[in-house]
């Protein structure tokens, strides 16, 4: 095996820190050709006994725009109708979860001007998910309800692997767990098969540098303090 040089090692490395989930694109399409060969990368994610549970829809044109249509005009009626098939956070938050879930939310709201307690405003910039943020590409990912755990676990580093082919591309992503209440409409939109579960949307594209909320830079905490090394 060839050991990586010094320089490939940074490009990594820099592709991976490099990585933020930003809340504006620009809408400089992306060349399908690119789109292709990130998710060809990405398939080099591991998978118990190489099952691949993977499959993504891929949106642009007027594919997205009915979706994001359709799925806006549902949280604006009644969101509270649309529920989520799965249990991404836990029923009750505990520290440390709670702490740091609370302090990514008040950065965000403190950059783009929401005071706290201004529901009408968060519930606002929450609709921005359900347009993708204005990226140009839509990524809605889905996986057959049939299969295990270990295949969500196996999904988890797919998706990563597409976040970070593209920041060696020179552009930002999004996962967004948002998308995975309305999976019904998705669904419909979509013509998926009913063994297909929605597991979350992605946006892709260009970063807009000037918008004020993709000055966000989250926290993360040190390897000490959720790594035991044992001799």
């Amino acid at each position: 095996m060839t050991i990586p040089s010094s320089t490939e090692t940074a490009a990594v490395d820099a592709a991976i820190e490099s990585r933020r989930s930003l809340r504006a694109f620009l809408p400089t399409p992306v060349p399908r050709a690119t789109i292709e060969r990130i998710l060809a990368v990405a398939t080099r994610a591991p998978s118990g006994t190489n099952m691949q549970p993977w499959h993504v829809d891929v949106l642009t044109g007027a594919t997205r725009a009915t979706l994001v249509q359709a799925v806006c005009a549902a949280y604006d009626a009644e969101p509270a109708a649309h529920k989520y098939e799965y249990d991404y956070y836990p029923a009750e938050f505990f520290e440390p979860y709670l702490g740091r879930r609370r302090k990514v939310g008040f950065d965000l709201y403190k950059l783009v001007g929401i005071a706290r307690g201004d529901t009408a405003a968060m519930t606002a910039q929450h609709r921005r998910n359900f347009e993708f943020f204005d990226a140009p590409v839509g990524l809605i990912f889905s996986i057959d309800r049939r299969l295990g755990k270990g295949s969500w676990f196996d999904y988890g580093m797919f998706v990563q692997n597409i976040m970070v082919a593209a920041r060696a591309r020179g552009l930002d992503t999004c996962p967004q767990a948002a998308w995975a209440q309305f999976h019904r409409i998705i669904a419909t939109q979509l013509s998926l098969p009913p063994e297909r579960m929605v597991v979350c949307g992605m946006a892709l594209g260009y970063a807009d540098a000037d918008a004020v909320a993709n000055q966000l830079v989250t926290e993360r905490a040190p390897v000490a303090d959720f790594a035991v090394f044992r001799d």
